[in-house]
């Protein structure tokens, strides 16, 4: 009877403490939930703009590569370099009908350089894409 006596004068003090507690953490949870859903929609304005720009730099990129005088330059560039690695292999060296001088100096490294491009360029492309699909 002494209990139900106490808890019939504290039950309304402890009942307002704690539902005062249990109302401010309802809150708190309120106000990380509504701070998390804000970071979340942030997030995806983000990631849709930077979308956004990439399809932009991409349209430019093609219409840029769309005019003949834009896209001549690298195959004007490996051009004289594939005829001087037909010389070397199927001429020279296949045939066996000539000696072709090597080619020295900036000029030789920027041959690399061309062949390097074409060759690995691509290859590099498609690795890229697999990096960046697993993000």
């Amino acid at each position: 009877m002494f209990t139900w006596l106490i808890s019939l004068f504290t039950g309304p003090i402890i009942s307002s403490i704690f539902g005062s507690v249990v109302d401010a953490y309802k809150l708190k949870l309120e106000k990380a939930n509504e701070r998390d859903r804000l970071a979340v929609d942030l997030a995806v304005k983000e990631i849709e703009a930077e979308i956004e720009a990439r399809k932009a730099a991409k349209e430019i990129i093609i219409a840029e590569q769309g005019r003949w005088y834009t896209a001549i330059v690298r195959p004007l560039l490996a051009f004289p370099i594939v005829i001087y690695l037909w010389k070397v292999v199927v001429w020279d060296i296949v045939l066996g009908w000539g000696v072709t001088d090597p080619i020295n100096g900036a000029v030789g490294e920027w041959a690399a350089w061309i062949v390097m491009a074409y060759v690995g360029g691509r290859s590099v492309e498609k690795v890229a894409r697999i990096f960046n699909m697993r993000r």
